[in-house]
C-alpha cells in the first residue's frame, strides 16, 4: 500500500473529525480510551505526538473502518498494519470457501456477496433472476447491485414498491456515508439519488401488519415478495475481509416460496 504523505491530513485533524463523526466529546472519548483528556487534547491540536498504540485504540473505540486506521497510522508516522489482501489470492481461500458455503446453503433462495461499495463479489444461482432483462452496461464488471436495482433500465422497471424501497436503501448508503466518510461511497450516494424516482414519502413507518419493507418484484407474471438479512464477518483484521457483506434474500410470503422452488426445480 503507497500513500504519500502529502495527500495525508495531520492525525489530530482525523482524529478529532472522527471524534466528531461519533458526536464524542473529548472527556467522553478520553475515558472510554483510558486517556488523559489534556493528552487528547494535544493530540488533536498537534502539541502532542500519539504513540502507535495511542492509534489504534483511539481508533477501536471510534470504530474506524480498517482502512482508515491505516491513514491514521501513517499520519502519525508509523506503517500501516493492515493488509489488504485481493478475493482471489491463494491466503483468501478458506474465506472463498465460508462465501460459498453460506451461499450454496442459501438456495433456493438469492443470496449476493458485496463489498462496501455494493459491487458484486459473489452470487448463487437463484440470484441469476434479479439481473435477467438488464441491459449488457449495468452488468459489466464491478456489477453494482444498488445501480442495477435502482437504475431505470434495470430492476427498478420491475420493483412494484419502488419509491418506499428505494428510499429505505439510500438511506442506508446515507447512513454508511455518515459513518465513513467515504468520498466514493458518497459519489455513489449522489449518483442514485439522481435515478428517477420519489424518495421523500417513503421512509414513513410501514402500513399494517409489515415489520419491514419488502422487496416486491414481478416476474415471470407473478407478484414476489422478499425481505433480507445482512452477515459480516466476525473478527476481520483484513480490509476486503472486513468490508464484504452477505446478503441473503427470503420469500415473505408462500407464493414466493413456491416460485423460488419450482424455479430451483425442487
Amino acid at each position: 500500500m503507497t500513500m504519500a504523505l502529502s495527500d495525508v491530513r495531520p492525525i489530530g485533524d482525523q482524529l478529532r473529525a472522527w471524534r466528531q463523526r461519533r458526536r464524542l466529546s473529548q472527556l467522553e472519548l478520553a475515558s472510554d480510551a483510558d486517556v488523559s483528556t489534556r493528552h487528547l487534547s494535544f493530540v488533536e491540536t498537534g502539541r502532542s505526538a500519539p504513540s502507535r498504540d495511542m492509534v489504534l485504540r483511539l481508533a477501536e473505540h471510534l470504530d474506524v473502518p480498517l482502512r482508515d486506521r491505516n491513514l491514521l497510522l501513517v499520519a502519525a508516522g508509523y506503517a500501516p498494519v493492515f493488509d489488504e489482501t485481493p478475493i482471489e489470492e491463494p491466503k483468501m481461500d478458506t474465506v472463498r470457501a465460508a462465501l460459498r458455503q453460506v451461499l450454496d446453503g442459501h438456495e433456493p433462495y438469492p443470496a449476493v456477496v458485496v463489498d462496501r461499495f455494493w459491487n458484486l463479489i459473489d452470487a448463487n444461482g437463484a440470484a441469476a433472476f434479479f439481473m435477467e432483462g438488464a441491459p449488457p452496461e449495468l452488468l459489466e464488471p464491478p456489477l453494482n447491485v444498488l445501480r442495477l436495482s435502482m437504475h431505470p433500465d434495470g430492476m427498478a422497471k420491475n420493483i412494484l414498491n419502488l419509491a418506499e424501497w428505494r428510499a429505505h436503501m439510500i438511506d442506508r448508503v446515507r447512513r454508511h456515508v455518515a459513518l465513513t466518510a467515504d468520498t466514493a461511497l458518497a459519489q455513489l450516494y449522489k449518483e442514485l439519488r439522481s435515478f428517477p424516482g420519489d424518495v421523500g414519502e417513503a421512509m414513513a413507518p410501514p402500513a399494517g401488519h409489515e415489520v419491514f419493507v419488502p422487496l416486491r418484484m414481478r416476474v415471470d407474471g407473478r407478484e414476489l415478495s422478499f425481505f433480507s438479512t445482512i452477515a459480516t464477518f466476525g473478527t476481520p483484521v483484513d480490509i476486503t475481509v472486513a468490508e464484504l457483506a452477505i446478503e441473503s434474500f427470503y420469500p415473505a410470503d408462500a407464493a414466493t416460496t413456491a416460485f423460488l422452488r419450482e424455479r430451483a426445480g425442487w
